[in-house]
């Protein structure tokens, strides 16, 4: 599959850090990237229904509904956080652990109160100075291309980390302020754009993406 410089790139999403990050990986290809809330009808597209049970199913039902919708290649992840604590949930069910419509606020809450309620918590020697360890976990992402041909790419990374009870950070979206990382002594979201693309679960997947498509220097 390739895409060519000037094309369009329609990201399945709604959310605006996502985009940020798609967009910024996808300069390297001279691809122009637009999300559903920029693309003429795109607000039009109904939501969809995630009834996956992996990460990668539930990215192809959306990149295959808007790439037959709209006639453009689009891109679609699904991304979760898994918690040994809680037996690896939230999981497929991370955006909306607390509900239909809960915001990014109350999955956090929910996370912390089901992690105290369970009484969870990280030794110090594994913690790697996190306050209020809770327990490991890791960010997981599946990315599908899907052009309206059928033909189809996909890519998945991970990363390790922390759930803290103390959120930090004014950046990213989602669980990134309860997401502690060992190796950088900051939250998820306490890192910039460029630096959470190269180390975030999205950011290996967007790599690996990136490198099957024949970016500049994508990492390998």
């Amino acid at each position: 599959m390739r895409l060519a410089p000037g094309d369009t790139l329609l990201v399945a999403t709604r959310n605006k850090g996502k985009t940020a990050e798609f967009r910024a990986a996808f300069e390297t290809l001279g691809v122009k990237v637009a999300d559903l809330t920029e693309f003429e009808g795109g607000r039009d597209i109904p939501d969809i229904v995630e009834d996956g049970d992996t990460f990668e199913a539930n990215a192809k039902i959306k990149a295959r509904t808007v790439a037959l919708a709209t006639g453009l290649p689009a891109l679609a992840d699904d991304s979760g956080l898994c918690v040994d604590a809680l037996g690896g949930d939230p999981g497929v069910f991370s955006a909306r652990y607390a509900g239909e419509g809960a915001t990014d606020a109350d999955n956090n809450e929910k996370l912390i109160r089901e992690l105290r309620a369970a009484g969870a918590s990280v030794p110090e020697e594994i913690a790697g100075g996190a306050s209020q360890a809770l327990s490991t976990a890791r960010f997981v992402s599946c990315l599908v291309l899907f052009k309206p041909d059928g033909d189809t790419l996909s890519a998945e990374g991970a990363v390790e980390g922390i759930v803290t009870g103390a959120p930090r950070g004014a950046g990213g979206f989602g669980y990134d302020p309860l997401f502690w990382l060992p190796s950088h002594g900051r939250a998820m979201a306490e890192l910039s754009v460029s630096e959470k693309n190269a180390i975030s679960h999205r950011g290996q997947a967007l790599a690996k993406l990136l490198r099957l498509l024949g970016a500049p220097g994508a990492a390998r």
